[in-house]
């Protein structure tokens, strides 16, 4: 990974503008001012006291985060400079702005319909009542039985289904055997099985996993024991890369919440507890349709999950302030979508009256609220689990539902997941079409949610352990696949839509590990 000249000058100045920046110089302030440090050997001792304090192992953390930011914004569009626009294809960038307008036709339709603001204050009651039981928010909340989901994953499937480049389209030169077997007509370049291969390497069958009872030549305890020990050096080291290579094995219980935080680059300090309570204070004052909408996905999915259900007022602890969260909105610099603004009243069409609405730019979907539900048994802090949503949803989660040529985006997912299948399980992908099922209209909701409510839960956080520790989401799709050819001898049984549903509807009993090494490894 090379450093070009304008991206060290980024580096530099999103270091100048850190909190980390101000707290070192003050932290170099104080070493400089003790009592044993000489002039001559100024700048020496300052160093070596910072060093003694931690300083060093935290800006080599920093400097870490902010060359990786970068680096996945100049990946993002492969064929331009890291300047270049963040879409570069002109039809994809067409079809996100197409769904944007569909987005808010309908949350304005859902305004007009129930005839309720976008935004309003809240009175002096309200803000004393909900600060009253901010931690039993579902207790009492808003009235929900007109709401309803903006979209759902089947609505986005839809717009994914009806991608085409206009070029091949054009030509007429294509001919049945050209035609895609699958849903997804663009032409995307996804890796091959022997690719993944390479990049999952540390996941081969001849490697011990954290996540597995079927250990090659070693008993359970003692590589849990040496992985124990590990895993605290590990963790005493504070080093970002050491922690990412460490966890490409699956991440010991008791430690995946510190080498989580390590990973992402969460590192609370006083302000950032401030900056919660100043979201807090956000929700307090108004309230936002969008808050409905939350409301009425956590009751929807998670309420309804044996497993989340008892988490319900931490998932509003955290959706709520996440609404009015500005700092998201930076996500939006390298992600094809555009936040969506509302004007104020009386200024319609008005630009300098225009609002981003709501104040993240992210207008939450079908099932949005299990982004956060599994994080929820790592983090007994919501202000920790807070970040740490945050930092997964504007490095990972946001690609889920947008429209993007990137090859970590929703549309090659969707694309590598069908082109896996019919590569591994060619006889299973044509029994499937035959009867009229569509591999990617069963899967696709796994994808979008990254499997979250539909396997168990530790195995949604080793799953997410993987996506973390290789900095990629395709194990996703590698997943999909492996559940579709562990399910096989069933599915090709089934002769409508409905019964292959039936088949793959419960996946609570499935162990991921095992599944993704034999999809890789086994052939």
């Amino acid at each position: 990974m090379e450093l070009h000249e304008s991206s060290f000058v980024s580096l530099l100045s999103n270091l100048r503008s850190s909190t980390l920046y101000n707290e070192l110089f003050v932290a170099a302030q104080e070493e400089a001012q003790k009592s044993n440090v000489r002039l001559s050997d100024l700048k020496k001792c300052v160093q070596s006291g910072l060093v003694s304090a931690g300083w060093d192992k935290k800006l080599r953390n920093a400097v870490y985060h902010i060359i990786q930011s970068q680096y996945k914004l100049f990946k993002s569009s492969p064929l331009a400079s890291p300047e270049s626009e963040k879409e570069p294809i002109a039809y994809i960038l067409k079809a996100q702005f197409v769904w944007e307008k569909k987005i808010l036709k309908s949350l304005n339709s859902m305004c007009t319909e129930l005839t309720v603001p976008l935004a309003r204050s809240r009175s002096e009651k309200d803000k004393k009542d909900l600060a009253a039981r901010w931690s039993e928010l579902g207790v009492d909340g808003p009235d929900l039985s007109q709401i309803r989901p903006v979209y759902a994953p089947k609505d986005f499937l839809e717009v994914l289904v009806g991608l085409q480049n206009p070029n091949s389209a054009n030509t007429g030169n294509m001919g049945t055997y050209d035609l895609p077997w699958g849903l997804i007509q663009v032409s995307l370049k996804v890796k091959t099985l022997n690719e993944l291969r390479v990049q999952y390497s540390e996941m081969a069958i001849t490697h011990c996993q954290t996540g597995t009872d079927d250990l090659p030549d070693i008993p359970p305890e003692l590589f849990e024991n040496e992985r124990s020990k590990l895993g605290k050096k590990v963790i005493a080291a504070n080093h970002a890369p050491t922690a990412r290579e460490y966890s490409k094995r699956g991440c010991p219980v008791s430690m995946r919440a510190d080498l989580w935080c390590q990973i992402l680059g969460v590192d609370l300090q006083n302000v950032d507890y401030l900056y919660y309570e100043q979201l807090k204070s956000y929700v307090l004052q108004h309230d936002l349709l969008v808050d409905s909408l939350l409301y009425k996905d956590v009751k929807l999915t998670a309420t309804n999950d044996d497993q989340y259900f008892v988490f319900e007022d931490f998932l509003y602890q955290v959706l709520l302030p996440f609404s009015r969260d500005s700092v998201v909105l930076k996500h939006f610099a390298y992600n094809s979508a555009t936040p969506p603004k509302s004007y104020i009243r009386g200024k319609l069409g008005i630009e300098e009256f225009a609002v981003t609405y709501p104040p993240n730019g992210v207008i939450p979907f079908h099932g949005f609220a299990m982004y956060v539900a599994p994080l929820c048994y790592l983090y007994n802090d919501v202000v920790r689990l807070y970040y740490v949503f945050r930092h997964m949803y504007v490095n990972y989660f946001f690609r889920l539902h947008s429209v993007s040529s990137h090859p970590q985006g929703i549309v090659a997912l969707s694309l590598l997941f069908e082109k896996l299948l019919q590569a591994e399980e060619p006889e299973l992908f044509y029994h499937l079409i035959q009867v009229g099922c569509q591999p990617l209209k069963i899967a696709f909701k796994w994808l979008m949610r990254a499997f979250s409510g539909f396997l168990a839960s530790d195995q949604v956080l080793l799953l997410w352990d993987r996506i973390l520790a290789f900095d990629s989401m395709e194990i996703l799709s590698v997943l999909a696949v492996a559940i579709f050819s562990f399910r096989k001898t069933n599915l090709l049984k089934v002769q409508c839509m409905s019964t292959a549903e039936a088949v793959l509807a419960d996946l609570f009993t499935l162990q991921i590990v095992p599944l993704l090494q034999l999809s890789l490894f086994s052939k």
